[in-house]
């Protein structure tokens, strides 16, 4: 009788197979059953072991919740008081956090299905959580192309450079312990970093001119004569104004074709300005994705080990002196963690996380077994989407080496923005807890450098770790820039973005509010070279609308 119900039941929920659409989850997160289509009712015709497997599937369907559509034009069986999810789209089920958000939800998800189609990526999945509840999270297209795994909100992608601001947490604790001077030499905790010279004259690396990407220590390119250049006319287009936004540097980024006239007025200005620059080639220079050792298959025991591919380098630039974005100036601080904390580098930001609940991020490693992880993609050149070739991050675990959910970013920025914020109502609430980091330290940490570049938004500077762009308005009437903080992150396969977006506080009129308040939005997906900070500061935009409605 057993095998008979087992048999039969395994039957029905075979022939239910086509009437099922998307990635739908149960409690817990865990995937659920499939949706039943209406054809069910006739299959009580079959026997009593039927009838109870029937009644099972549905009993341990309807303990998950149900989720609103991802796409309400999905094709999929139309079930009663309920759409369908479209395939590789499932999201969580609304919270009560998520009213009066629709409007704000709807036009975002429209903005990253627009982005997701323009750049051919395979996934991508975005979380958002307003005044410190996350209020959204979705998963669009697949995590797996091969197998068409859906993206889903605990879909685990690389973070990329967004690794660099979660190392800050670690030396900005260290900092405060007061066990790490931000103003020392570096060889004062790693005498194995040489002392350097520029240009014959003795000069000093100190920490806080490595996290703000000050200290001449270079990135993956190599050729110091190419990285002058490119500074050079860079500076050049910048003096005259022709610097391209965000908008027209991505097509370019992602392959997309430049169909400006070469005749324009613009064209032949960039064209003065590049034989100005010494006839540098700057369209030929190689772009981090053509260096070799973005592809190091490598594995490194520690952050000591690593600092053997940089160490004995030059400095392109005399510390201070210039912005030069170095992921391996990264890997210096983390040797410096080590030796300021006296604990192994992961083992310092594994607790780190579990402090701030990031149960989910974790060095990335082929050899564990982690749940949720994506598959990477690139095109080759023959415009074919392609896994990415296998490499190892032993090397930049600081500077773009750690795996993260949605959720887990929105997460780590709330904590950062009530960091930012707890001193403010402090006079109104003396029950507030301290935050994780102190206001001081966060201010420090969110106010911009000079002389640094925030590459993802001209109007801003880098600061420590974080790229800001401060609060500005001109005209009257006119356009308002608002004060935010974010970090993008590009590796092999993969984009991200952590975008935050304070509320602009009266401390006079705190009334009832507790931090943090303000705009978190965090997108992952798993394609390289997809901008995504400026679509994010637009869902964050749209949510902050939403709100003050």
């Amino acid at each position: 009788m057993y095998r008979l119900l087992s048999s039969v039941t395994a039957r029905a929920a075979a022939a239910t197979g086509p009437a099922w659409s998307g990635g739908r989850r149960g409690a817990h997160g865990r995937p659920g059953l499939p949706v039943l289509g209406l054809g069910w009712a006739g299959g009580l015709g079959l026997g009593l072991g039927l009838a109870l497997g029937a009644k099972l599937a549905v009993g341990l369907r309807s303990a998950g919740p149900t989720q609103s559509p991802a796409d309400p034009e999905a094709a999929g069986t139309e079930l009663p008081h309920e759409q369908a999810l479209s395939p590789g789209s499932p999201h969580t089920p609304a919270s009560p956090a998520a009213k009066g958000f629709s409007r704000a939800i709807e036009s975002s998800r429209d903005l990253l299905h627009r982005i997701k189609d323009e750049v051919g990526a395979p996934g991508i999945v975005v979380g958002v959580s307003v005044d410190g509840k996350e209020v959204w999270s979705e998963g669009l297209g697949y995590a797996d192309v091969e197998n068409r795994v859906p993206c889903k909100p605990e879909t685990v992608m690389r973070i990329a450079s967004i690794s660099k601001s979660l190392t800050m947490v670690a030396l900005a604790k260290l900092w405060e312990d007061g066990k790490l001077d931000l103003d020392l030499p570096v060889q004062h905790y790693v005498p194995e970093f040489p002392e350097k010279e520029y240009e014959g004259e003795k000069v000093s690396v100190t920490t806080r001119l490595l996290i703000s990407h000050l200290s001449g220590i270079r990135h993956y390119e190599k050729d110091m004569k190419k990285v002058k250049e490119e500074k050079a006319y860079k500076a050049l287009k910048m003096t005259k104004g022709l610097m391209p936004s965000d908008q027209e540097k991505e097509p370019k980024e992602k392959g997309g074709k430049n169909h400006e006239n070469n005749d324009s007025p613009k064209a032949k200005g960039e064209q003065e300005n590049e034989a100005r620059c010494r006839h540098s080639k700057h369209g030929k220079k190689k772009n981090d994705f053509e260096q070799g050792e973005l592809y190091l298959k490598e594995k490194f025991e520690n952050s000591i080990e690593s600092l053997r591919l940089f160490k004995n380098d030059p400095l392109f630039f005399k510390p201070g002196s210039q912005f030069l974005y170095s992921t391996f100036g990264y890997t210096l601080l983390a040797a410096i963690v080590e030796r300021a904390s006296g604990y192994k580098y992961l083992d310092y930001m594994q607790k780190i996380f579990h402090d701030l609940d990031m149960l989910t991020t974790v060095q990335e490693e082929n050899e564990p077994v982690i749940y949720n992880r994506a598959r990477f993609y690139v095109y080759n050149k023959k415009k074919r989407l392609v896994n990415t070739p296998y490499v190892d991050n032993s090397y930049k675990w600081a500077g773009g080496g750690f795996l993260s959910t949605v959720g887990d970013l929105l997460k780590f920025g709330n904590a950062m923005l009530y960091g930012y914020q707890v001193g403010l109502f402090k006079n109104s609430n003396e029950n507030l807890l301290p935050g994780y980091l102190k206001p001081e330290t966060m201010v420090m940490m969110w106010t911009p450098v000079p002389n640094t570049e925030m590459s993802w938004d001209k109007e801003g500077k880098y600061a420590m770790a974080w790229g800001v762009v401060e609060k500005k308005q001109t005209y009257g009437s006119c356009r308002k820039q608002r004060h935010y903080a974010s970090h993008t992150g590009g590796a092999v396969g993969a984009s991200s973005v952590l975008l935050v977006l304070p509320e602009e506080l009266d401390p006079e009129a705190l009334n009832n509010k507790v931090p943090p308040r303000g705009i978190i939005v965090s997108i992952i997906c798993n394609m390289q070279s997809v901008g995504l900070n400026s679509t994010a500061l637009k869902i964050a935009l749209e949510f902050d609308k939403d709100r003050a409605d």
